[in-house]
């Protein structure tokens, strides 16, 4: 808030600016260690799982925001497995590229969970440009050459 105040000794006029101060931030690690929020480290790892993916910068911001609100909600503080559940939903929206690399690194998946996970992704309907959900039916997990998943319709 900008208020323009006057001097009551002087006459002087000068300008202030208010703002509301926010309550600091802890993260509640797995180990029971209390650490400071750091939203450049959170907003870092979003951006590294996001690189090159169609995922706008604004998105981010809005996963982190979310994040920093459900923080001041809950008295000033987060364990760290929520933030980390938090960020895995709002990327699951996003992208599910992004999603799956935050994932891999998160949930130390190796290379058989992965697959599970890639098919799960595959089963589910997925968003389109306005909004609606496109659902291609139900699907399988097929591996091809080389250990790859490749989602394949149902043939019943």
């Amino acid at each position: 808030m900008r208020r323009r105040r006057e001097c009551s000794s002087c006459g002087h006029r000068f300008t202030t600016f208010e703002r509301l101060e926010r309550v600091p931030l802890f993260v509640r690690k797995r180990g029971g260690e209390r650490q400071p929020y750091d939203r450049a480290k959170l907003r870092g790892g979003l951006a590294r799982a996001a690189h090159k993916r169609p995922v706008p910068e604004a998105e981010i911001d809005s996963i982190v925001a979310g994040i920093e609100t459900e923080a001041e909600r809950a008295g000033g503080e987060l364990p760290a497995p929520r933030i980390g559940e938090m960020c895995l939903e709002g990327l699951r929206r996003a992208d599910r590229v992004a999603y799956l690399q935050f994932a891999a690194v998160y949930k130390h998946l190796d290379v058989d969970e992965v697959q599970v996970e890639l098919a799960r992704l595959a089963a589910e309907p997925r968003p389109i440009p306005d909004g609606t959900l496109l659902d291609e039916g139900p699907q399988i997990a097929v591996t091809g050459a080389g250990g790859s998943v490749r989602p394949e319709r149902d043939p019943a």
